[in-house]
């Protein structure tokens, strides 16, 4: 997964939405998030050095200090909303998985540079960007933009009108014409 955009939450206040889209593919996952986590991730995509380490910073500069690489984060499960993920450390001869909040995950593997990844069938019960789902979710359509996009949303429109869903076919066809516009 790719983090592709970071914005308030329209459905919480004080929330954030963090935006993943999959790499080499077209579904797209939102993750609410709180403010404090936010800013940590803000500040790593935008590569922002603050004037002191933030906890993430700390963590990943003991790391180093230790000699333990950061190989990977896994976002391994979803349960009402809230997303479980693991990081993967390795160190000589000894691999470990520590159990981590998504978004401080997410932080430490912007810092360090290491792959986002998702098991496939998390991704395919919790990604709200599937057929008619992508024109859903609030959150997620202001952040709708380029080829896949369209696409996702035309096969979506297609979809709907297959299956005599008009109040959807004309969300989407509504979507569809102001991106087209836009």
């Amino acid at each position: 997964m790719r983090v592709s955009s970071l914005a308030s939450s329209r459905l919480q206040a004080g929330a954030y939405t963090l935006l993943f889209n999959e790499v080499n593919g077209k579904r797209m996952l939102p993750i609410i998030i709180g403010t404090s986590e936010a800013q940590a991730i803000a500040i790593e995509l935008r590569g922002i050095t603050p004037p002191r380490p933030l906890t993430h910073m700390l963590f990943a500069s003991v790391l180093e200090a230790l000699g333990i690489r950061l190989l990977r984060m896994l976002i391994y499960k979803a349960e009402d909303g809230v997303y479980y993920s693991y990081l993967y450390l390795h160190s000589g001869e000894i691999f470990l998985r520590a159990d981590s909040r998504t978004s401080d995950a997410v932080a430490m593997s912007l810092r360090m540079k290491v792959p986002i990844l998702i098991y496939e069938d998390v991704l395919d019960a919790a990604c709200t960007m599937q057929d008619s789902d992508i024109a859903l979710h609030p959150e997620a359509n202001e952040h709708l933009s380029g080829p896949y996009a369209m696409q996702s949303l035309e096969t979506a429109l297609q979809k709907a009108v297959e299956e005599e869903n008009y109040e959807l076919a004309a969300h989407l066809r509504d979507l569809i014409n102001q991106m087209k516009t836009s």
